[in-house]
């Protein structure tokens, strides 16, 4: 049973401590089965199935009924490796055609108008973007009252670091629906932006969002 293995030989704990990408093929396949039998361990099962395929190669390809035909694999198993192959394939498939672009203000207040106009809360969201103006991620950093003290450069740039951003804009709602934008807004705004000069992640915008309207702080002269 995989109880009785070394902790530092267990899947769940070696991707904890190692990461996704130090796992084998057969204790990532592990930790998508999850048990084994009586017979044999979930490792030793992984190993079964991936060598009935002849690898990931043929598994990418393979029918439920084919996963289902080996022993110990029942029809729940087999949805799940199925279901993480397709999730595979789908993001391997993704293209930067795909990402969202932000060419002005007016594209970086669609993408969360929506979203963020009805909040009863402030919230202080983030856009990271790429070279070419793509969006890669978009992150919350705070909920709450906005204030230079709160909303930490620390936080904010270190998504975009692990994103490998070129630059970020930076994007909060106004509850009362006025966009207007307080000493608070433009003291975030400023701070940010000299840290962003100073790393060399530019900070391209601060957009208030309000009731069906927004405020760009680049366009009124405080970037």
């Amino acid at each position: 049973m995989i109880r009785d293995f070394p902790a530092d030989e267990r899947p769940r704990e070696r991707f904890v401590q190692n990461g996704p990408e130090n796992l084998s093929n057969h204790e990532l396949l592990a930790l998508l089965l999850r048990t084994g039998s009586k017979q044999e361990s979930v490792l030793q099962l992984a190993n079964r199935v991936l060598s009935s395929f002849e690898g990931l190669r043929l598994l990418k390809d393979a029918s439920l009924e084919e996963i289902t035909a080996i022993k110990g694999i029942g029809t729940a198993k087999a949805i799940q490796v199925l279901a993480a192959v397709e999730l595979g394939r789908r993001i391997a498939n993704l293209s930067d055609d795909d990402r969202y672009i932000i060419r002005s203000p007016e594209d970086g207040a669609k993408l969360l108008m929506n979203d963020m106009r009805f909040l009863s809360q402030e919230h202080f969201v983030c856009l990271y973007l790429n070279t070419k103006n793509q969006v890669l991620h978009r992150q919350t950093i705070f909920i709450g009252s906005l204030n230079a003290s709160i909303v930490h450069p620390r936080e904010v740039f270190k998504e975009a670091f692990r994103r490998s951003a070129a630059s970020i804009i930076c994007v909060h709602n106004h509850p009362s629906g006025d966009p207007s934008p307080s000493r608070e807004d433009i003291e975030v705004t400023k701070r940010l932006a000299e840290c962003g000069k100073i790393i060399g992640i530019e900070m391209l915008d601060h957009l208030i969002i309000g009731e069906n309207k927004y405020v760009s702080l680049k366009e009124k002269g405080y970037l």
